[in-house]
């Protein structure tokens, strides 16, 4: 018998997921409280997805045990299934149908009698009433997002996942996904479980966060509480093969060298006073490009695991399978 964890939206204990040779998902603990923002910030391929499909009952665990909104995901998966919203990376609607069809069809693969008033509601919260009988195929990538967003509230689930909801957009579009995320968790109530490999969008959007890397998570905690650990700036040089290990370490300031491909990575503890220094002892002929990190997830990131967070690009998920799966597995 599970622990009582009914305070948690999420609980996981030793989460694992082993495919093959590959562990995908290493012994992670989580603790996700109900009603806030909790941000997965990690390379694509670091197991972000992998988290979400074992939480949400769509691949089985490998190891460990978990909670979604007070119900075991192996034990009760439906009761899990009928208590979580989903959206995905792209926007998946179906084009031939309006709006208000499209909220229909959701509502009969949930098997929802009572749905209209819900949809209406929605409608309004996302100022779609006016378009709700035009079809998906004439709304902007904005609108649509709105109306995924609605078929993922429409059974009115107390966790909603969103996998890298705002990948692919324009700025303006992002911005306007980051509101609409921020007034769903506060006007429904709802905890929000982000997966991000944006940094700015991390920070902007969530109480809590953990950093994963590898299938493991490395830190875990508030954006400004993960910043308060980075001590000192990151010095991101670009140089000629004339620039070697040795020049830089001798440079006064300078506590750490490392490698990431071409660029060089120099830990110091202030940049002001070490960018004169480098500027002495390095040939400024030799310098093709100087960009300073200051505290940020960006950083935590790099002092944990010694490497930007789009360093690795990762496979690229298929998102519409992944998608279809999902609505089966409501039926």
């Amino acid at each position: 018998m599970l622990a009582d964890h009914s305070a948690d939206a999420i609980w996981a204990h030793d989460l694992t997921k082993v495919y093959g040779k590959l562990t995908a998902v290493d012994h992670v603990e989580m603790e996700v409280p109900s009603g806030g923002v909790f941000g997965l910030l990690g390379p694509n391929g670091a197991g972000k997805t992998t988290i979400i499909k074992l939480l949400t009952g769509l691949t089985d665990l490998s190891a460990g045990e978990a909670q979604v909104a007070g119900y075991d995901v192996r034990r009760q998966p439906m009761q899990v299934k009928q208590r979580i919203g989903w959206v995905a990376a792209e926007v998946i609607l179906d084009d031939d149908f309006s709006a208000i069809e499209n909220l229909w069809l959701q509502a009969k693969l949930q098997r929802l009698t009572d749905w209209r008033p819900r949809a209406e509601q929605l409608l309004r919260y996302f100022d779609l009433t006016a378009r709700e009988k035009d079809k998906v195929s004439t709304f902007s990538t904005g609108m649509r997002k709105k109306l995924e967003i609605a078929l993922a509230l429409l059974h009115q689930p107390s966790v909603i996942f969103m996998d890298e909801p705002t990948i692919g957009l324009d700025p303006g579009t992002r911005r306007m996904l980051w509101e609409l995320i921020t007034g769903v968790n506060k006007e429904f109530g709802i905890t929000v479980l982000l997966t991000s490999h944006y940094i700015e969008e991390a920070d902007a959007l969530c109480n809590q966060i953990a950093i994963i890397d590898h299938g493991k998570f490395v830190a875990t905690g508030a954006p400004s509480e993960l910043k308060s650990k980075v001590r000192g700036d990151f010095i991101e040089l670009d140089t000629t093969e004339q620039v070697t290990e040795a020049m830089l370490r001798a440079i006064p300031g300078i506590s750490e060298v490392r490698t990431q491909g071409k660029t060089w990575v120099l830990r110091t503890s202030s940049a002001e006073e070490v960018l004169p220094r480098l500027l002495t002892h390095v040939d400024p002929r030799d310098v093709r490009r100087i960009n300073v990190e200051r505290p940020s997830l960006e950083t935590v990131f790099l002092d944990l695991t010694g490497r930007k967070i789009d360093e690795d690009s990762g496979d690229v998920h298929d998102y519409r399978k992944f998608y279809a799966t999902v609505r089966r597995a409501r039926q």
